[in-house]
C-alpha cells in the first residue's frame, strides 16, 4: 500500500512537472478585445501554456513599455495600429525576430520587417473609414457621408465620434493621413473644423462601431473593419471609404526586450502569424486582411482594392518625435478649442 501511495505521489508530482513545465506568457494585445481572448484560449488549449494578457489601446500600451523598460513585465505585444510599435523599436523597447516562414506573409507585412530592424511585423492591414447608423441619420435627416468634406458641414454637429489620439493609435492615424493627404497646415485647419462637430473623444478607437450600431451617435470614424461584424448582425450599419482617399493600418506584432519567458513568447507569435492564429479574428468578427495568405480568409473580410489610399510614410509617421509632434500640436491647437 505505502508502495502504491509513493507511485500515485510520483506520477501526480510527474503531472504536475509536466503542466509548469510548459509555463506561461505575458502577452498586452491591442486589437479587439473578442480576437485577443479567442487565440489566448486557443493557443492555451492547443500548447498548455498559459497567457496572462491585458487588452489595452496602443498608446497606452507604449508608455507602459517605456515604463517598464528596466523591469520588463511584458513578453510580447500584439495587435493594433502599427506606428506606436515602431516608435517602440526605436526607443529600444523591442527585441529582433525575423521569422523562418517570411515568405508566408503579404509584402506590406515583410516591409514592416525590413523598416523596423526586424523588431516589429506586419499582423494584418484595414482602411480608415465612416460607419454609420442609417437608421439614425433618416430620423434627423442627414445624408449618408462619403467624403471627409462631408464631415466639416454644420449640420453633423454634435454627431461625430472619434477617438483620441493621445490614447489611441487609430486617430493618430487619421491625422497622420490628413497631413500626408492635405498637408499639414491645411490638414490642421480641417481637424479644426470637424472638432466643432465631435460630440466626444473616446479612449479607443475601437468604441466607435458598437456606438454607431447601438444608435449612440449617427457617425464614427475608425478602421472600417470594425463595423463588419454589426453589418453582419443586421444592425442599421453602412460604410464608406473617404472619396479623395485615406490612410492605413498595418497592425503590429512584437517581442519585447528583456521578456521572462522568451521562449514561449516565440511560440506565441509564430502561433499568431500562422493560420491558426490568423484565422481567429474573423470567427469571432474582426475583419482585418490578416499577414499570412497561405490560407483562404474568410470571405466577409472587406477588400481593400477598390479604396483609394493614401501614400502614407510609415517610416516618418512611425517616428516618436513625429508622432509626439502631431499630437501635441492637435492638443494645444484642436482639442483646447470650444465645441
Amino acid at each position: 500500500m505505502p508502495f502504491t501511495r509513493t507511485l500515485t505521489a510520483l506520477a501526480l508530482a510527474a503531472l504536475a512537472g509536466s503542466v509548469q513545465a510548459q509555463g506561461t506568457v505575458n502577452a498586452l494585445c491591442s486589437t479587439d478585445a473578442p480576437w485577443c481572448e479567442a487565440a489566448a484560449a486557443e493557443f492555451t488549449r492547443q500548447t498548455g501554456i498559459k497567457v496572462n494578457q491585458a487588452h489595452k489601446g496602443t498608446g497606452e500600451i507604449g508608455a507602459q513599455l517605456r515604463a517598464e523598460a528596466q523591469n520588463p513585465k511584458t513578453d510580447i505585444w500584439w495587435g493594433g495600429t502599427g506606428d506606436p510599435f515602431l516608435q517602440a523599436a526605436e526607443a529600444g523597447l523591442l527585441d529582433a525576430y525575423r521569422p523562418a516562414y517570411i515568405n508566408d506573409l503579404h509584402e506590406w507585412a515583410v516591409r514592416q520587417y525590413a523598416m523596423s530592424g526586424n523588431q516589429v511585423g506586419g499582423f494584418y492591414t484595414s482602411t480608415i473609414g465612416f460607419g454609420f447608423n442609417t437608421d439614425l441619420l433618416k430620423k434627423k435627416g442627414l445624408p449618408e457621408p462619403k467624403c471627409w468634406a462631408d464631415l466639416v458641414k454644420p449640420e453633423y454637429k454634435g454627431d461625430i465620434e472619434i477617438s483620441h489620439p493621445a490614447s489611441s493609435g487609430t486617430a493618430y492615424t487619421v491625422i497622420a493621413g490628413l497631413v500626408q493627404q492635405m498637408g499639414e497646415e491645411q490638414a490642421f485647419e480641417y481637424l479644426k473644423k470637424l472638432h466643432r462637430n465631435v460630440t466626444q473623444y473616446t479612449r479607443s478607437g475601437q468604441a466607435q462601431a458598437p456606438n454607431v450600431a447601438k444608435g449612440e451617435v449617427a457617425i464614427g470614424v475608425t478602421f472600417a473593419f470594425n463595423f463588419e461584424k454589426w453589418k453582419h448582425d443586421k444592425y442599421p450599419v453602412k460604410t464608406a471609404a473617404p472619396c479623395e482617399g485615406t490612410s492605413y493600418e498595418i497592425g503590429g506584432i512584437a517581442l519585447v526586450k528583456g521578456a521572462r519567458n522568451k521562449a514561449n513568447a516565440q511560440k506565441y507569435y509564430d502561433w499568431l502569424m500562422g493560420p491558426a492564429g490568423q484565422a481567429v479574428g474573423a470567427r469571432v468578427g474582426s475583419y482585418q486582411t490578416p499577414a499570412n495568405r497561405t490560407f483562404k480568409p474568410d470571405p466577409r473580410i472587406p477588400a481593400i482594392d477598390s479604396v483609394k489610399l493614401v501614400k502614407y510614410d510609415f517610416e516618418k509617421y512611425g517616428k516618436s518625435a513625429e508622432r509626439k509632434r502631431l499630437i501635441d500640436r492637435w492638443t494645444k491647437e484642436v482639442e483646447a478649442l470650444p465645441r
